[in-house]
């Protein structure tokens, strides 16, 4: 009997708006997938032939693209910022809406313009996205690399503007950032490992179009 695939999931917001798009496509976890008490990182479903594992967002696209899963969801930001060309993107699911924008205090907002930046000093996760983004416009972007508590960068000094993941902005306004600047509107994606695109069709192709007609 073959390998169940394995399809990686983000744990935290995306998985809420995903698990009612898995459950249209057919797959429903075991019960211990929502329990918040157990440890487990890997999960049968109700399909014997397709198994979860939960893991950070980023993480997401590393274990598809080396292929220890075959399938993934993930937000197009982590596709940018990783560009691994041994995942294929076929699907946009439509969920998972926000934005990767540069934000900064609103006290040095008030004075300040974007288009007179000839170099940045950014803390951000991003720092791929960051600099493309600058380069394009001919901006020299300096990135201090944090996984997260960006908003205390400008707060404490670290650097006076940030590159974060915005949805409704309540984090940003409560600790006295403003947005700035959009670089880029995000949604999530299912993502495949193209070896196994290729070497397991019979069992990724349908899996694709099930989630190709869970969104339409």
């Amino acid at each position: 009997m073959q390998e169940p695939l394995i399809l990686a999931v983000p744990k935290g917001r995306i998985l809420d708006e995903a698990l009612p798009l898995l459950a249209r496509v057919g797959i429903v976890p075991e019960a211990a997938f929502s329990d918040p008490a157990s440890r487990a990182l890997r999960f049968h479903t109700n399909s014997p032939a397709i198994d979860l594992i939960r893991v950070r967002a980023f993480d997401v696209a590393t274990f598809v693209a080396h292929g220890a899963a075959q399938l993934g969801i993930v937000g197009s930001d982590v596709l940018a910022e990783f560009d691994y060309s041994e995942l294929y993107a076929p699907v946009d699911l439509g969920i998972g809406h926000c934005r990767i924008s540069v934000a900064e205090p609103a006290d040095l907002a008030e004075r300040d313009d974007p288009r007179g930046w000839s170099h940045v000093r950014i803390a951000t996760k991003y720092p791929h996205i960051t600099r493309a983004h600058f380069e394009a416009r001919g901006v020299q972007a300096e990135c201090v690399k944090l996984n997260g508590a960006m908003e205390l960068a400008p707060v404490l000094g670290l650097a006076p503007r940030i590159v974060d993941l915005v949805s409704s902005g309540k984090t940003l306004k409560e600790n006295g950032l403003v947005e700035v600047e959009v670089i880029a509107q995000v949604t999530s994606r299912l993502i495949v490992n193209r070896a196994a695109f290729k070497t397991r069709a019979g069992q990724v192709v349908p899996l694709v179009d099930g989630f190709r007609r869970a969104v339409a």
